[in-house]
């Protein structure tokens, strides 16, 4: 299989799902909401009759707190971005975007230019299925990329992408689907990119301990983590993306740091769980708490 960084669309509709069934949450008790999730989702509307509390608790009959993580990731990405945009971020570069939606859903300033970099098959079907009055529409530059035939600067650069300007790039779900090389490519890429200004990154990736300690992965008292883990990579896998490169934090830093970024955060579940969902009275017990995957700002050094 290529070691392109945008394949198929099997996660991007999984996201889109967990994006869906926390929109159906009383307004209240949500973390996002997402009205356009339902477009890239099959059987949305069955989930739709089914509720926010029946479909997580379903799935947390199969995977324990796969859900709030997903919706952590969201959030956390969310709040950086639209942080981001109401101080000094000019560029958002959406870097295997999917069924993304912050464009149209996020209250983001007209002035901040949004580039949405995938497969070109997935931006068809996206494109496709958002309706016509779909919030800041016109807002967003579609790149597709083959990425063993094309540079990712290059198609940026084609398209209007200003070096001089702060930009926030993120890899969302990106990391474990591709070789490393094509993951330090991409970075290298980004490195040049930003030289010439103050900007951010953010990235996800799978602690490598899943192999070996997969206990550590998870909260205390977690039912059968090497369950859930055996779940997650043969499930990715057969929708023909399964996961090939794990990391240890250090890996992370030593890489970013290598492509001129600095590690500011490194957030999983477990730190984001009294931030968003005790507020809203539901916090995450321990032996729920999903936490191999994590969530990494790091900026450009001065």
């Amino acid at each position: 299989m290529s070691n392109s960084i945008f394949r198929k669309d099997g996660t991007a509709q999984g996201v889109a799902k967990q994006r869906l069934i926390e929109s159906l949450a009383k307004p209240d008790k949500r973390i996002i909401y997402d009205p356009y999730a339902k477009y890239f989702v099959l059987g949305a509307s069955i989930l739709k009759l089914m509720g926010h509390k029946f479909s997580v608790w379903l799935g947390d009959k199969i995977v324990p707190g796969m859900h709030e993580h997903l919706i952590s990731r969201t959030r956390f990405i969310d709040d950086l971005i639209e942080k981001g945009a109401s101080i000094d971020i000019e560029q958002y570069v959406i870097l295997g975007a999917g069924y993304d939606s912050r464009a149209h859903r996020l209250k983001l300033t007209s002035k901040l230019k949004i580039f949405e970099v995938d497969q070109p098959e997935v931006q068809e079907r996206k494109r496709s299925r958002l309706p016509d009055k779909t919030r800041n529409k016109g807002n967003v530059t579609y790149i597709s990329i083959d990425f063993n035939n094309q540079s990712l600067k290059e198609q940026l650069l084609n398209v209007g992408f200003d070096q001089s300007k702060s930009t926030i790039f993120t890899l969302e779900g990106v990391s474990q689907y591709i070789t490393k090389e094509a993951f330090n490519s991409t970075l290298k890429e980004l490195a040049v990119l930003n030289q010439n200004s103050n900007s951010k990154i953010f990235i996800s990736y799978v602690n490598k301990l899943i192999k070996d300690d997969p206990k550590a992965c998870f909260g205390i008292g977690y039912s059968n983590p090497e369950k859930a883990v055996n779940f997650i990579t043969k499930g990715s896998a057969k929708v023909g993306e399964p996961w090939i490169s794990l990391y240890s934090a250090k890996e992370i830093e030593d890489l970013l740091s290598k492509n001129n970024f600095t590690v500011i955060e490194n957030k999983t579940l477990a730190d984001l769980n009294s931030k968003y969902f005790t507020p809203v009275g539901r916090t995450i017990p321990e032996n729920h708490v999903f936490k191999l995957e994590h969530f990494v700002i790091a900026e450009s050094k001065t």
